[in-house]
């Protein structure tokens, strides 16, 4: 029995699978924005305090970072998918400073994928993010668990 018409459903996500998406720009005046309305630490929003920290300079947000990866990933496939969300991220590091101007590119790698024990309409995917930036730096990974809902469901 079919359960969705989205183009991604569980079955999309087979472990190994790689998509790379993004090519999204940082614009200084979002990053202020988003650093004085969320994360206003002077390494975010004053250049004298950010040069003098050990990032050596102004740095977006982490959380923007992962606010941003979360925007393209929406559209590259969870808004085109039978997505039931997530019950959260296992690890996230943030591994260097993301500066204004900079563009953002991620690699998704599909870790495990398996049918909920409890819920047969819904397959549990972990995968791992890693963000790069121009110079093909990594500046950020995470790991997490998707919940999407399966095309078929075995009958039982």
């Amino acid at each position: 029995m079919s359960t969705t018409t989205k183009t991604y459903a569980f079955e999309d996500f087979p472990i190994g699978r790689v998509r790379e998406f993004g090519g999204r720009v940082i614009g200084r005046d979002e990053a202020l924005a988003f650093a004085a309305a969320y994360d206003p630490q002077p390494i975010h929003l004053d250049e004298a305090a950010a040069k003098a920290s050990v990032l050596g300079g102004m740095s977006i947000s982490g959380w923007q970072t992962c606010a941003i990866v979360m925007r393209m990933m929406c559209d590259e496939y969870l808004l085109d998918s039978t997505s039931q969300g997530s019950p959260g991220i296992d690890n996230l590091r943030w591994l260097k400073p993301v500066r204004h101007g900079d563009t953002l590119r991620v690699r998704m790698t599909v870790q495990e994928a398996r049918a909920s024990k409890s819920r047969p309409e819904i397959g549990l995917v972990r995968s791992s993010w890693e963000v790069f930036n121009q110079h093909d730096e990594q500046v950020m990974s995470m790991e997490g668990w998707g919940m999407f809902g399966r095309r078929e469901i075995p009958a039982g």
